[in-house]
């Protein structure tokens, strides 16, 4: 039997998803949880074939953003479905680099939209190959955007204000690739011109280098932007 745990604490919300839900797939199991504290327990308990989740919880600002990162930890792979009123205009990206599948921004979608990308997921991950992979190497930088100076490189936390965590999490998500100075602007609410991005890449080189005086890890691409490397 498929497994879906809803963590929403508006009642009303919750409820309105889990009928899409049941009405989608009728015999889904489906498991509600209205806080963190909550959640996790259930998370240390069973494995679930698809989480979704607000990021607000209550008075926890960032609660999803937690649950997440506890999902990566316990049971990497576990397909998150976020739906939150933030922007999707800033949260999306901030989301897909913590790895979550999806993002819908409550009031813009109705119930065909929700249902068709809850089916998506599933059909994505039920035909995913069953073969047991190797084992991923250990990530050097673990992210927690949302929250100030919550980025971890190497087991320490590395202090940064939450301009600078977008705009590392925006890098680090397509590490490897250049990231135009145009696509930064998008994690920026002020100073959208290129000397405000380099600044701010300036913040985050240093205060990696704070921790890891060796640490070379954003090129400069002239004229195009900024590349994590791998």
């Amino acid at each position: 039997m498929v497994k879906v745990a809803v963590i929403e604490d508006d009642q009303p919300t919750s409820q309105q998803l889990c009928g899409w839900i049941a009405a989608a797939r009728p015999g889904i199991q489906i498991d509600t949880w209205f806080t963190r504290d909550e959640a996790e327990a259930a998370l240390e308990r069973e494995r679930y074939d698809l989480v979704m989740l607000d990021i607000e919880l209550g008075r926890e600002r960032n609660a999803g953003v937690a649950i997440i990162n506890a999902i990566n930890k316990r049971h990497a792979g576990t397909p998150v479905l976020v739906v939150s009123a933030m922007p999707a205009a800033i949260y999306r990206s901030i989301m897909k680099a913590l790895d979550a599948w999806d993002y819908l921004q409550k009031t813009t979608f109705d119930e065909a939209d929700f249902v068709e990308t809850f089916l998506d997921i599933l059909r994505a991950t039920k035909d995913k190959a069953p073969a047991v992979a190797p084992a991923a190497p250990r990530e050097e930088l673990l992210l927690d955007p949302l929250r100030q100076g919550a980025a971890i490189w190497r087991g320490q936390r590395v202090n940064l204000p939450l301009t600078a965590q977008r705009i590392l999490a925006a890098l680090y998500q397509r590490r490897g690739e250049v990231v135009s100075y145009e696509d930064l602007y998008q994690v920026v609410k002020s100073g959208r011109n290129r000397d405000n991005i380099r600044k701010h890449v300036s913040t985050i080189r240093d205060a990696f280098r704070d921790i890891d005086p060796s640490f070379d890890g954003i090129a400069n691409v002239p004229m195009r932007g900024f590349r994590w490397e791998p």
